[in-house]
Order: structure tokens, then C-alpha cells, then sequence
């Protein structure tokens, strides 16, 4: 755990833009991100995007049935290291660590036939780009099966936070992801977890691909 800890405040330190959390993230919202892979009973195939040191990763693998596999893409190379060495020298990753990958790239490389029945994020949506955001989300979506959920959080009041300590080219771009996101909310949401022991506070956000292909506009 001081190993975890360390990585990670250098990489807080070093890229913020994309390590996006300011603490590692505690058990109450760890455990709500891995909701619905304990929700489920069969085998399944799960998908962590955004891993980092492994603090909901940890949940996952604890929650993982015996036939369930696990792909985790992380574009961070320290962080991808610390994975790798967690499945070779954790005793919790050990016994499941045949059905764990780690994957050094961008979630949307990903692509091809890969489908996943469940989701986790831990992009830090708030920092991108609407386009980014936009993007993300469609490559998110499309590596969902039909009927299988994404998992993802963010931090309550950080748009309104940061729109208040932003410049007006920033404020609009604030704005406009959160549109993005709020878009995706509206049409596919079906549960929302407030998690108030969390520093700071966070909503974990379900939403489901519909059993349809159709994802709407």
C-alpha cells in the first residue's frame, strides 16, 4: 500500500490532466464501482479503464467469479509497471492473475471484437476536452455488449468548483462537457451511488447499453 501511495503522488504530481483523482480512491467508492461485477453470476468479461495503482482493482478481483477475466488498460507506464508487479507479488492478484491482462494503451486502441460485460471507469472525464469526453464515451459504449453496464465517477461539485475558479473560455468549455456527460446520463442511466465517505465526496454513475445497438444521438 505505501508502494501504491507513493506512484501515486508522483504521477499526481507529474500529469494531473490525466490522473485526474486527488487521493486514491477510498473503499466506499471502490466498492460502488465494482457493484455489478458482484451483481452478477456468470462468467463475465470486465473491462478497467484508467486502473492506477489498483485501489478499485483490488475490489474487482475480490468480487471476480472463478471464470471471469479482466482487462486493464492504462496509458500510464508507471502505473502499468506497479499493475504487472501486483499480479506477479500480490497475494490477492496472484490466484487470478492467468485471467488478468494489463494493457499499456489508450482505451481507444482497444477496439476490434472486444466486448465487455461490465465497465469500470476511472477517467477523469472533468479534465478533457469535449471532443476528448465525446470520444471516450462512443469508444466506452461500443466495447459494452448489449445489456452490460459502465461504471463510472465523479466528484459532486467539481464542474461548479472549477467553473468558479475558471476564465470564460474554460467556463464554456466546462459547460460543454458537462452537456456530454449529462447527455449520456439522461438516456442511459439507471442507478447513481453518492458516496459521502470519499475525499472528496463523488457520484458513482451506472448506465446501461441498451439491449438494442441503437445508442441514440
Amino acid at each position: 500500500m505505501l508502494e501504491s501511495h507513493r506512484i501515486f503522488w508522483r504521477e499526481f504530481r507529474e500529469s494531473f490532466h490525466t490522473t485526474g483523482a486527488v487521493l486514491p480512491s477510498g473503499r466506499f467508492l471502490c466498492r460502488a464501482l465494482a457493484r455489478f461485477v458482484r451483481a452478477q453470476h456468470r462468467c463475465q468479461q470486465i473491462l478497467e479503464v484508467g486502473p492506477g495503482t489498483g485501489a478499485v482493482t483490488r475490489h474487482i478481483v475480490r468480487a471476480m467469479q472463478p471464470h471471469d477475466t479482466l482487462d486493464l488498460v492504462e496509458i500510464n507506464s508507471s502505473f502499468a509497471r506497479h499493475l504487472r508487479r501486483c499480479l506477479r507479488q500480490d497475494r490477492l492478484f496472484q490466484p487470478a492473475a492467468e485471467r488478468i491482462r494489463v494493457i499499456e494503451d489508450d482505451v481507444a486502441n482497444l477496439g476490434g471484437n472486444a466486448r465487455y460485460d461490465v465497465i469500470i471507469s476511472g477517467l477523469p472525464f472533468n479534465n478533457f476536452s469535449t471532443s476528448t469526453v465525446r470520444s471516450l464515451l462512443a469508444s466506452l459504449m461500443d466495447l459494452l455488449r448489449p445489456g452490460g453496464t459502465l461504471s463510472f465517477f465523479e466528484y459532486i461539485g467539481v464542474r461548479k468548483l472549477k467553473s468558479l475558479l475558471s476564465g470564460p473560455k474554460q467556463r464554456c468549455q466546462i459547460r460543454a462537457v458537462g452537456q456530454v456527460l449529462d447527455d449520456l446520463l439522461d438516456r442511459h442511466e439507471f442507478a447513481r451511488d453518492v458516496i459521502s465517505f470519499n475525499a472528496p465526496p463523488a457520484w458513482v454513475h451506472h448506465v446501461r447499453r441498451p439491449p438494442q445497438q441503437d445508442l441514440g444521438p
